[in-house]
């Protein structure tokens, strides 16, 4: 399944319980039309309605589109583009954001309700085709039904009105940019059951409420509200856009039923060929990946450093941890002259980082890695899965921090991996007389280089779960002012069970690194090829 299947499968699903449609449709500036009354809004209220609707049976919320939307292309359905002097708060100069709104059709099947919020009133946006232009597509826009409604929509900030810097589109899917410009990996409201014996449930944004932000006001607030057969939620983003995107999230769950694994602030990405995974190696570029790791900054100040992988199975680890300070999905290679690719420009993708706000208690980051031949294909997965069960009747309370940054805005203290490199094991010049893999690891930064004043004795520290480690080292790499940390693992037998490394250097028992941590699956028996030459 590769993006677009993913989001035609996982299409944007409609609200439950919306207002009723009014045959008045009310102008707003001249360029936004809206339906129905102005109702009192707030978060309190909407927290009350997420509760309201837990206690109610789902109900999807089904529409049958005209057929011309369902049988669009994807040629046709980018053809479609929303006019840009409709756009909510094009208007008002003082805006530091402008929303424009996504067309459904192709994918994108179920309606969302999006909401316009001003001096505490909310009143729905009604759909119009004048929003939109049709361009040479079938489409007749004097037949689509007044109460259509939209797929989702994005934001663009008065630094660059033309190329937005987020957008809420699929299920209950959204992205932002850095400071580039540049989309990357997505994140999500809510996981439920992901890479369990059985389907994947996928919550939607229904509805959203977007506020006209104040004169003077630096960010936009969007509000969501959620619903699945297991949950609903209530949602609040403060969006601000300047280095990056920055999002303040509030989220509140109300349970419908137990869940087993649920997954809070989900981040989804790809990874499909890497300097350390070469499993798709007939494609000119060397690298193609959203994301290269995962970074935990643990509750007990300790860094860890996870490098991805596009494995020969799906795979899942679990990270414990008590009271987490941050995790994310990091890009933390940004030169281009390793990914070659002048198209969509991988070099430049955002890194995403989580900071909970307030104390999550027990828990655990888990991480899924899903083989990809295809680098349409998201097939890295992350999450926050809270020890405490999700018992229906209950609250969840959340709140946490986006960065959608070149960089994290938490840094390690420490020196930083930059690198991960593997490879056949043995010493050049000697015959292989049996199968081993080499890990090269590099580490830059923190207190490399040293200054010289005196001689650093400095060791790598290795611990396998399984097989045997040969051959270490840790040496200067004066290319990036760091080190390079070397060692072949020995599997133990013939099987194919994942083995679990960790490492980091240190110098008379200090830690001179964060922690390097890594899963590999050994190949099977047949496929241990030693490369041994002919004059050996």
């Amino acid at each position: 399944m590769n993006r677009r299947d993913f989001l035609k499968a996982t299409g944007v699903l409609g609200s439950s319980a919306f207002l009723p449609l009014s045959s008045l449709l009310a102008a707003v500036d001249g360029s936004t039309r809206t339906i129905g009354p102005r109702e009192p809004f707030d978060y309190a209220w909407l927290k009350g309605l997420a509760r309201s609707l837990s206690e109610q049976a789902y109900q999807s919320p089904e529409a049958e589109l005209p057929k011309t939307l369902q049988d669009l292309s994807w040629d046709d359905y980018q053809a479609i583009a929303f006019q840009k002097d409709h756009a909510l708060w094009a208007d008002d100069e003082a805006s530091p954001f402008q929303a424009q709104l996504f067309h459904l059709g192709l994918y994108f099947k179920k309606p969302v309700h999006i909401f316009e919020v001003e001096d505490g009133q909310a009143q729905e946006i009604a759909f119009d085709p004048a929003m939109f232009d049709y361009g040479d597509t079938d489409i007749e826009p004097d037949e689509l039904p007044e109460d259509l409604g939209f797929a989702g929509f994005r934001l663009h900030h008065q630094s660059d009105w033309q190329r937005d810097v987020a957008a809420f589109l699929g299920a209950s899917y959204f992205r932002a940019v850095g400071k580039s410009r540049q989309y990357g990996l997505s994140a999500r409201g809510l996981a439920i059951d992901t890479a369990m014996d059985r389907p994947e449930e996928f919550p939607d944004f229904t509805r959203f409420w977007l506020e006209r932000p104040q004169d003077g006001s630096e960010a936009v607030t969007v509000y969501a509200l959620l619903e699945s057969p297991s949950v609903t939620g209530a949602y609040r983003f403060l969006i601000t856009y300047g280095e990056g995107t920055v999002m303040d999230v509030d989220a509140a769950l109300y349970p419908r039923k137990a869940m087993e694994r649920l997954g809070i602030a989900p981040l989804t990405s790809m990874y499909m060929v890497g300097e350390n995974d070469q499993q798709a190696n007939w494609d000119w570029r060397q690298e193609i990946h959203d994301s290269d790791g995962l970074s935990l900054h643990t509750g007990s100040d300790e860094w860890l450093w996870r490098p991805l992988a596009n494995p020969p199975s799906l795979r899942f680890n679990s990270f414990q941890d008590e009271s987490p300070r941050g995790f994310g999905l990091l890009q933390r290679d940004q030169n281009f002259d390793h990914y070659q690719d002048d198209g969509v420009f991988y070099d430049r993708r955002p890194s995403v980082w989580i900071e909970p706000k307030g104390d999550w208690g027990a828990g655990a980051v888990q991480l899924v890695e899903i083989p990809t031949l295809d680098e349409t294909f998201d097939n890295i997965v992350a999450f926050w899965n809270p020890a405490a069960p999700a018992e229906p009747g209950s609250e969840m309370l959340y709140g946490y921090r986006i960065y959608w940054q070149a960089r994290p805005p938490a840094q390690p203290t420490l020196a930083r991996c930059v690198a991960t490199r593997t490879g056949i094991g043995g010493l050049v010049g000697k015959r292989r007389e049996y199968f081993s893999w080499r890990f090269v690891v590099d580490f830059q930064g923190g207190p490399f280089p040293f200054d010289g004043s005196e001689e650093v004795e400095v060791k790598p520290v290795i611990e396998t779960s399984a097989g045997r480690v040969e051959i270490t080292s840790a040496r200067p790499l004066d290319a990036i002012d760091g080190y390079r940390a070397m060692f072949d693992v020995v599997p133990p037998d013939d099987g194919t069970e994942p083995i679990n490394l960790r490492l980091y250097l240190k110098a008379e028992d200090q830690p001179l690194t964060e922690t390097w941590i890594y899963q590999w699956t050994p190949p099977p028996a047949e496929e241990r090829e030693l490369h041994n030459p002919g004059h050996l």
